[in-house]
Protein backbone atom coordinates (compact mmCIF):
# COMPACT_ATOMS: atom_id res chain seq x y z
CA UNK A 1 0.00 0.00 0.00
CA UNK A 2 1.36 3.21 -1.05
CA UNK A 3 1.83 6.05 2.14
CA UNK A 4 0.44 9.31 1.80
CA UNK A 5 1.00 12.64 4.28
CA UNK A 6 -2.14 14.82 4.88
CA UNK A 7 -1.29 18.36 4.94
CA UNK A 8 -4.34 20.40 6.36
CA UNK A 9 -3.77 24.04 5.34
CA UNK A 10 -6.33 27.33 5.48
CA UNK A 11 -9.30 24.93 5.68
CA UNK A 12 -8.14 22.80 2.55
CA UNK A 13 -6.61 18.99 3.06
CA UNK A 14 -4.41 17.94 0.83
CA UNK A 15 -3.17 14.24 0.41
CA UNK A 16 0.81 14.00 -0.60
CA UNK A 17 2.06 10.88 -2.08
CA UNK A 18 5.47 9.10 -0.52
CA UNK A 19 7.64 8.24 -3.19
CA UNK A 20 9.98 5.23 -2.20
CA UNK A 21 13.67 5.51 -3.44
CA UNK A 22 15.29 1.79 -3.95
CA UNK A 23 18.12 3.53 -1.58
CA UNK A 24 18.44 6.14 0.35
CA UNK A 25 15.19 8.36 2.30
CA UNK A 26 11.99 8.12 0.59
CA UNK A 27 10.51 11.66 -0.63
CA UNK A 28 7.22 13.80 -0.65
CA UNK A 29 5.89 14.75 -3.64
CA UNK A 30 4.97 18.45 -3.29
CA UNK A 31 4.31 19.17 -7.01
CA UNK A 32 0.01 19.12 -5.63
CA UNK A 33 0.57 22.10 -3.13
CA UNK A 34 0.01 24.87 -5.81
CA UNK A 35 -3.34 24.36 -5.93
CA UNK A 36 -3.75 25.01 -2.16
CA UNK A 37 -1.54 28.38 -3.21
CA UNK A 38 1.52 27.05 -0.99
CA UNK A 39 4.86 25.96 -1.55
CA UNK A 40 7.80 24.96 -0.19
CA UNK A 41 10.54 27.25 0.94
CA UNK A 42 14.05 25.28 1.36
CA UNK A 43 16.60 27.77 0.83
CA UNK A 44 20.22 25.49 -1.13
CA UNK A 45 17.15 22.73 -1.92
CA UNK A 46 18.78 20.51 1.46
CA UNK A 47 15.56 18.82 1.72
CA UNK A 48 14.12 19.13 -1.76
CA UNK A 49 14.96 16.20 -5.11
CA UNK A 50 14.75 18.02 -7.95
CA UNK A 51 14.58 15.04 -10.06
CA UNK A 52 14.78 11.67 -10.06
CA UNK A 53 17.92 9.44 -11.35
CA UNK A 54 19.67 6.14 -11.61
CA UNK A 55 23.10 7.42 -11.59
CA UNK A 56 24.69 7.70 -8.58
CA UNK A 57 23.43 7.28 -4.98
CA UNK A 58 25.15 8.88 -1.73
CA UNK A 59 24.38 7.96 1.54
CA UNK A 60 26.64 10.57 3.81
CA UNK A 61 26.40 9.21 7.15
CA UNK A 62 27.42 5.73 6.40
CA UNK A 63 30.40 6.95 3.97
CA UNK A 64 28.76 5.32 0.88
CA UNK A 65 29.40 6.27 -2.79
CA UNK A 66 28.07 4.69 -5.76
CA UNK A 67 27.96 4.56 -9.53
CA UNK A 68 25.42 2.38 -10.58
CA UNK A 69 24.95 0.56 -8.09
CA UNK A 70 28.68 0.11 -8.06
CA UNK A 71 30.79 1.11 -4.44
CA UNK A 72 33.54 3.72 -5.38
CA UNK A 73 35.92 1.57 -3.70
CA UNK A 74 35.74 -1.45 -6.47
CA UNK A 75 35.30 1.21 -9.40
CA UNK A 76 38.77 2.99 -8.20
CA UNK A 77 40.86 -0.12 -7.16
CA UNK A 78 39.85 -2.28 -10.52
CA UNK A 79 38.75 -0.12 -13.74
CA UNK A 80 40.18 2.88 -15.27
CA UNK A 81 38.38 6.37 -15.80
CA UNK A 82 36.92 5.27 -19.79
CA UNK A 83 35.11 2.60 -18.02
CA UNK A 84 33.83 4.65 -15.26
CA UNK A 85 32.46 7.05 -17.94
CA UNK A 86 31.32 4.18 -20.25
CA UNK A 87 29.21 3.07 -17.14
CA UNK A 88 27.76 6.37 -15.75
CA UNK A 89 26.60 6.72 -19.74
CA UNK A 90 25.18 3.57 -20.41
CA UNK A 91 24.39 1.70 -17.45
CA UNK A 92 26.33 -1.07 -17.27
CA UNK A 93 30.11 -1.95 -17.16
CA UNK A 94 31.54 -2.49 -20.93
CA UNK A 95 32.39 -5.75 -22.16
CA UNK A 96 35.96 -6.03 -23.41
CA UNK A 97 35.12 -5.07 -27.22
CA UNK A 98 32.90 -2.68 -25.85
CA UNK A 99 35.39 -0.74 -23.84
CA UNK A 100 37.94 -0.93 -26.64
CA UNK A 101 35.73 0.40 -29.04
CA UNK A 102 34.27 3.24 -26.46
CA UNK A 103 38.24 4.23 -26.28
CA UNK A 104 38.80 4.17 -30.01
CA UNK A 105 35.53 6.56 -30.46
CA UNK A 106 37.40 8.94 -27.31
CA UNK A 107 40.80 9.08 -28.97
CA UNK A 108 39.28 9.54 -32.63
CA UNK A 109 37.64 12.57 -30.89
CA UNK A 110 40.73 14.78 -28.88
CA UNK A 111 42.52 17.05 -31.34
CA UNK A 112 41.10 20.76 -31.22
CA UNK A 113 40.78 22.38 -34.69
CA UNK A 114 43.40 24.74 -35.41
CA UNK A 115 41.20 27.44 -36.14
CA UNK A 116 39.40 26.47 -32.90
CA UNK A 117 42.55 26.33 -31.05
CA UNK A 118 42.74 30.43 -31.76
CA UNK A 119 40.24 30.93 -29.21
CA UNK A 120 43.14 30.90 -26.54
CA UNK A 121 44.67 34.00 -28.40
CA UNK A 122 41.93 36.15 -26.99
CA UNK A 123 43.77 35.15 -23.44
CA UNK A 124 46.40 36.79 -21.54
CA UNK A 125 49.16 34.22 -19.75
CA UNK A 126 47.91 35.66 -16.45
CA UNK A 127 44.19 34.45 -17.28
CA UNK A 128 42.70 31.81 -14.49
CA UNK A 129 42.89 28.40 -16.29
CA UNK A 130 38.93 27.91 -15.54
CA UNK A 131 37.70 30.90 -17.54
CA UNK A 132 39.91 29.63 -20.32
CA UNK A 133 38.34 26.23 -19.85
CA UNK A 134 34.81 27.71 -19.65
CA UNK A 135 35.02 29.93 -22.67
CA UNK A 136 36.43 26.56 -24.72
CA UNK A 137 34.19 24.31 -23.76
CA UNK A 138 30.77 26.87 -24.66
CA UNK A 139 32.43 27.91 -27.58
CA UNK A 140 32.50 24.27 -28.95
CA UNK A 141 28.79 25.00 -29.52
CA UNK A 142 29.47 26.90 -32.06
CA UNK A 143 31.15 23.87 -33.89
CA UNK A 144 28.26 21.11 -32.83
CA UNK A 145 25.40 23.19 -32.85
CA UNK A 146 24.07 22.51 -36.55
CA UNK A 147 21.74 19.74 -37.05
CA UNK A 148 22.05 18.51 -33.53
CA UNK A 149 19.03 17.13 -32.53
CA UNK A 150 18.80 16.95 -28.67
CA UNK A 151 16.15 14.47 -28.14
CA UNK A 152 18.13 12.41 -31.09
CA UNK A 153 19.84 9.63 -28.39
CA UNK A 154 22.09 9.24 -31.13
CA UNK A 155 23.35 12.99 -31.32
CA UNK A 156 23.08 13.07 -27.45
CA UNK A 157 25.92 10.20 -27.48
CA UNK A 158 27.96 11.95 -29.87
CA UNK A 159 27.86 15.19 -27.95
CA UNK A 160 29.00 12.88 -24.73
CA UNK A 161 31.71 11.38 -26.66
CA UNK A 162 32.68 14.95 -27.84
CA UNK A 163 32.94 16.48 -24.52
CA UNK A 164 34.76 13.30 -22.74
CA UNK A 165 37.30 13.13 -25.50
CA UNK A 166 37.84 17.18 -26.18
CA UNK A 167 37.64 17.98 -22.06
CA UNK A 168 41.38 16.74 -21.69
CA UNK A 169 42.92 18.60 -24.81
CA UNK A 170 41.38 21.87 -24.06
CA UNK A 171 42.59 22.01 -19.82
CA UNK A 172 45.76 21.20 -21.06
CA UNK A 173 45.85 23.90 -23.80
CA UNK A 174 44.68 26.01 -20.58
CA UNK A 175 48.12 24.81 -18.65
CA UNK A 176 49.86 25.29 -21.86
CA UNK A 177 48.70 28.83 -22.34
CA UNK A 178 49.41 30.22 -18.23
CA UNK A 179 52.92 28.57 -18.99
CA UNK A 180 53.60 29.77 -22.23
CA UNK A 181 54.49 26.83 -24.38
CA UNK A 182 52.91 25.47 -27.78
CA UNK A 183 49.79 23.71 -27.80
CA UNK A 184 50.77 19.85 -27.88
CA UNK A 185 48.34 17.79 -29.93
CA UNK A 186 46.81 14.42 -28.42
CA UNK A 187 48.68 11.10 -28.78
CA UNK A 188 46.00 8.40 -29.91
CA UNK A 189 48.54 5.51 -28.37
CA UNK A 190 48.69 6.87 -24.62
CA UNK A 191 45.79 6.71 -22.20
CA UNK A 192 43.26 9.14 -21.01
CA UNK A 193 45.05 10.33 -17.96
CA UNK A 194 48.99 9.59 -19.51
CA UNK A 195 47.38 11.65 -22.78
CA UNK A 196 46.37 14.98 -20.31
CA UNK A 197 50.09 14.60 -18.62
CA UNK A 198 51.91 14.56 -21.88
CA UNK A 199 49.96 17.45 -23.75
CA UNK A 200 50.77 19.26 -20.20
CA UNK A 201 54.57 18.30 -19.48
CA UNK A 202 55.75 17.00 -22.76
CA UNK A 203 57.61 18.20 -25.68
CA UNK A 204 56.66 18.45 -29.38
CA UNK A 205 57.86 15.78 -31.36
CA UNK A 206 59.00 13.44 -28.25
CA UNK A 207 57.84 10.21 -27.18
CA UNK A 208 55.74 10.60 -23.72
CA UNK A 209 57.78 10.64 -20.49
CA UNK A 210 54.77 10.29 -18.74
CA UNK A 211 55.03 7.97 -15.08
CA UNK A 212 52.77 5.33 -14.68
CA UNK A 213 52.65 6.44 -10.98
CA UNK A 214 51.46 9.77 -12.26
CA UNK A 215 49.30 8.42 -14.87
CA UNK A 216 47.67 5.87 -12.34
CA UNK A 217 46.81 8.71 -10.10
CA UNK A 218 45.82 11.13 -11.82
CA UNK A 219 43.12 8.21 -13.91
CA UNK A 220 42.18 7.78 -9.87
CA UNK A 221 41.61 11.19 -9.27
CA UNK A 222 39.16 11.48 -12.76
CA UNK A 223 37.50 8.48 -11.38
CA UNK A 224 36.48 9.68 -7.79
CA UNK A 225 35.56 12.84 -9.13
CA UNK A 226 33.37 11.52 -12.35
CA UNK A 227 30.32 12.27 -10.50
CA UNK A 228 28.45 13.24 -6.86
CA UNK A 229 24.81 13.26 -7.69
CA UNK A 230 22.90 16.67 -7.70
CA UNK A 231 26.04 18.73 -6.36
CA UNK A 232 25.62 22.59 -7.60
CA UNK A 233 27.50 22.22 -10.69
CA UNK A 234 25.62 19.00 -11.76
CA UNK A 235 22.58 20.82 -10.63
CA UNK A 236 23.30 23.49 -12.98
CA UNK A 237 23.88 21.58 -16.09
CA UNK A 238 20.28 20.14 -15.31
CA UNK A 239 19.20 23.55 -14.97
CA UNK A 240 20.75 24.95 -17.93
CA UNK A 241 19.83 21.80 -19.99
CA UNK A 242 15.97 22.52 -19.06
CA UNK A 243 16.21 25.46 -21.34
CA UNK A 244 16.91 23.02 -24.55
CA UNK A 245 19.87 24.78 -24.79
CA UNK A 246 22.69 23.28 -26.42
CA UNK A 247 24.68 20.97 -24.23
CA UNK A 248 28.25 22.56 -24.92
CA UNK A 249 26.83 25.26 -23.32
CA UNK A 250 25.19 23.69 -20.24
CA UNK A 251 28.17 21.36 -19.54
CA UNK A 252 30.23 25.00 -19.89
CA UNK A 253 27.33 26.83 -16.96
CA UNK A 254 27.99 23.64 -14.93
CA UNK A 255 32.06 24.74 -15.46
CA UNK A 256 31.38 28.39 -13.99
CA UNK A 257 29.38 26.91 -11.03
CA UNK A 258 31.96 24.29 -10.24
CA UNK A 259 34.60 27.17 -10.58
CA UNK A 260 33.12 28.52 -7.16
CA UNK A 261 35.55 27.88 -3.99
CA UNK A 262 32.88 26.94 -1.85
CA UNK A 263 32.52 23.92 -4.43
CA UNK A 264 35.43 23.23 -7.25
CA UNK A 265 38.01 25.21 -5.59
CA UNK A 266 38.54 23.34 -2.06
CA UNK A 267 41.36 21.30 -3.35
CA UNK A 268 43.18 24.61 -4.07
CA UNK A 269 42.23 26.21 -0.91
CA UNK A 270 44.40 23.05 0.55
CA UNK A 271 47.35 24.37 -0.72
CA UNK A 272 46.93 27.65 0.11
CA UNK A 273 46.28 27.07 3.74
CA UNK A 274 49.20 24.67 3.58
CA UNK A 275 51.34 27.88 2.23
CA UNK A 276 49.58 29.60 5.00
CA UNK A 277 51.44 27.35 7.24
CA UNK A 278 54.59 27.53 5.73
CA UNK A 279 57.09 25.42 8.25
CA UNK A 280 56.50 22.44 9.63
CA UNK A 281 57.14 23.94 12.85
CA UNK A 282 54.18 25.57 13.18
CA UNK A 283 52.22 23.14 12.50
CA UNK A 284 51.22 22.41 16.20
CA UNK A 285 50.85 26.55 16.48
CA UNK A 286 47.86 26.74 13.63
CA UNK A 287 46.19 23.10 14.67
CA UNK A 288 45.86 25.02 17.66
CA UNK A 289 44.21 28.07 16.29
CA UNK A 290 42.18 25.74 14.29
CA UNK A 291 40.82 24.19 17.81
CA UNK A 292 39.54 28.13 18.93
CA UNK A 293 36.41 29.08 18.44
CA UNK A 294 37.38 32.60 18.32
CA UNK A 295 40.26 32.59 15.34
CA UNK A 296 39.06 32.72 12.02
CA UNK A 297 42.05 29.93 10.51
CA UNK A 298 40.38 27.03 9.69
CA UNK A 299 42.00 23.35 8.55
CA UNK A 300 40.86 22.77 4.85
CA UNK A 301 40.60 19.72 3.68
CA UNK A 302 39.21 18.11 6.81
CA UNK A 303 35.64 16.84 7.64
CA UNK A 304 32.86 16.80 4.45
CA UNK A 305 29.54 18.31 4.14
CA UNK A 306 28.28 15.37 3.03
CA UNK A 307 30.07 12.70 4.57
CA UNK A 308 29.45 12.63 8.16
CA UNK A 309 31.88 9.25 8.83
CA UNK A 310 34.30 9.31 6.77
CA UNK A 311 34.75 10.12 2.60
CA UNK A 312 35.08 6.56 0.88
CA UNK A 313 36.90 8.72 -2.25
CA UNK A 314 39.76 9.38 0.32
CA UNK A 315 40.23 5.76 1.41
CA UNK A 316 40.98 5.32 -1.99
CA UNK A 317 43.17 8.00 -2.94
CA UNK A 318 45.20 8.00 0.08
CA UNK A 319 47.21 4.94 -1.49
CA UNK A 320 48.08 6.55 -4.60
CA UNK A 321 48.96 9.71 -2.72
CA UNK A 322 51.78 8.18 -0.67
CA UNK A 323 52.43 6.41 -3.86
CA UNK A 324 53.16 9.64 -5.64
CA UNK A 325 54.95 11.28 -2.44
CA UNK A 326 57.40 8.51 -2.36
CA UNK A 327 58.15 8.50 -6.31
CA UNK A 328 58.73 12.45 -6.06
CA UNK A 329 60.98 12.09 -2.90
CA UNK A 330 58.77 14.49 -0.64
CA UNK A 331 61.12 15.22 1.85
CA UNK A 332 62.09 17.77 -0.74
CA UNK A 333 59.05 19.55 -0.67
CA UNK A 334 58.27 21.63 2.61
CA UNK A 335 54.79 21.94 1.67
CA UNK A 336 54.04 18.46 1.01
CA UNK A 337 55.94 17.19 4.73
CA UNK A 338 53.40 19.55 6.38
CA UNK A 339 50.22 17.84 4.78
CA UNK A 340 51.87 14.58 5.95
CA UNK A 341 52.39 16.18 9.72
CA UNK A 342 48.58 17.18 9.09
CA UNK A 343 47.65 14.09 8.11
CA UNK A 344 49.27 12.20 11.27
CA UNK A 345 47.44 14.35 13.75
CA UNK A 346 43.69 14.30 12.48
CA UNK A 347 44.05 10.57 12.22
CA UNK A 348 45.48 10.21 15.57
CA UNK A 349 44.30 13.41 17.95
CA UNK A 350 41.15 12.99 20.01
CA UNK A 351 40.06 16.15 18.95
CA UNK A 352 39.92 15.39 15.04
CA UNK A 353 38.80 11.70 15.61
CA UNK A 354 35.96 12.43 17.95
CA UNK A 355 34.62 15.61 15.46
CA UNK A 356 35.33 13.39 12.24
CA UNK A 357 37.06 15.53 10.86
CA UNK A 358 38.92 12.91 8.46
CA UNK A 359 40.81 14.04 5.37
CA UNK A 360 39.08 14.12 2.76
CA UNK A 361 39.26 13.64 -1.23
CA UNK A 362 40.54 17.22 -1.73
CA UNK A 363 43.33 16.79 0.68
CA UNK A 364 44.93 13.94 -1.21
CA UNK A 365 44.24 15.25 -4.19
CA UNK A 366 45.21 18.76 -3.65
CA UNK A 367 48.82 17.68 -2.17
CA UNK A 368 48.76 14.51 -5.08
CA UNK A 369 48.45 17.43 -7.97
CA UNK A 370 51.20 19.35 -6.08
CA UNK A 371 53.41 16.14 -6.00
CA UNK A 372 53.09 16.10 -9.61
CA UNK A 373 53.93 19.77 -10.34
CA UNK A 374 50.88 20.97 -11.56
CA UNK A 375 50.14 24.77 -10.28
CA UNK A 376 47.13 24.84 -8.44
CA UNK A 377 45.39 27.23 -10.98
CA UNK A 378 44.70 24.06 -12.62
CA UNK A 379 43.12 22.04 -9.91
CA UNK A 380 40.00 23.10 -10.42
CA UNK A 381 40.65 22.33 -14.17
CA UNK A 382 41.34 18.67 -13.51
CA UNK A 383 38.04 18.71 -11.17
CA UNK A 384 35.93 19.68 -14.15
CA UNK A 385 38.19 17.04 -16.34
CA UNK A 386 37.08 14.14 -14.31
CA UNK A 387 33.35 15.73 -13.46
CA UNK A 388 32.42 15.87 -17.11
CA UNK A 389 31.09 12.38 -17.69
CA UNK A 390 29.22 12.91 -14.60
CA UNK A 391 27.46 16.37 -16.18
CA UNK A 392 27.28 14.56 -19.27
CA UNK A 393 25.34 11.54 -18.30
CA UNK A 394 22.70 13.95 -15.61
CA UNK A 395 22.14 15.95 -19.26
CA UNK A 396 21.94 12.75 -21.21
CA UNK A 397 19.47 10.91 -18.66
CA UNK A 398 17.15 14.57 -18.44
CA UNK A 399 16.86 14.83 -21.93
CA UNK A 400 15.85 10.52 -22.11
CA UNK A 401 12.42 11.19 -20.97
CA UNK A 402 9.81 13.78 -20.01
CA UNK A 403 11.36 17.01 -18.34
CA UNK A 404 10.38 20.30 -17.08
CA UNK A 405 12.27 23.80 -17.49
CA UNK A 406 13.39 24.80 -13.89
CA UNK A 407 11.97 26.94 -12.54
CA UNK A 408 12.29 27.58 -8.66
CA UNK A 409 9.56 29.75 -6.94
CA UNK A 410 10.27 31.92 -4.40
CA UNK A 411 9.40 33.81 -0.60
CA UNK A 412 9.05 37.53 -2.08
CA UNK A 413 9.55 40.00 0.96
CA UNK A 414 9.91 43.29 -0.77
CA UNK A 415 7.29 45.99 -0.49
CA UNK A 416 3.64 45.68 -1.14
CA UNK A 417 2.46 47.50 -4.25
CA UNK A 418 2.66 51.15 -4.48
CA UNK A 419 2.01 53.76 -6.57
CA UNK A 420 4.91 55.87 -8.52
CA UNK A 421 5.42 59.19 -7.60
CA UNK A 422 6.97 62.11 -10.11
CA UNK A 423 10.95 62.63 -9.76
CA UNK A 424 10.02 66.32 -8.71
CA UNK A 425 7.91 64.77 -5.18
CA UNK A 426 10.22 62.15 -3.47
Amino acid sequence: MKQTVTLNIEGKSLELPVLEAIAGASVIDVRSLSSAGVFTYDPGFLSTASCDSKITFIDGDAGILMHRGYPIEQLADQSEHLEVCYLLLHGELPAEDQLATFKNDINERMPIDSQFAKIFDGFTRSAHPMSMLCAAVAGLAAQFHEGLDIYNEAHRKESALQLIAKMPTLAAMTYRKITEQPFIDPNPELGYAENFLNMCFGEPGRASQVSSTMASALDKIFILHADHEQNASTSTVRLAGSTEANPYAAIAAGIAALWGPSHGGANEAVLNMLEEIGDINEVARYVDKAKDKDDPFKLMGFGHRVYKNFDPRALVMQDSCHAVLAEKNAQDEPLLEIAKQLEKIAREEPYFIERKLYPNIDFYSGITLKAMGIPTSMYTVLFALGRTPGWISHWCEMLSEPFKIGRPRQLYLGSAQRNYTDIGSR
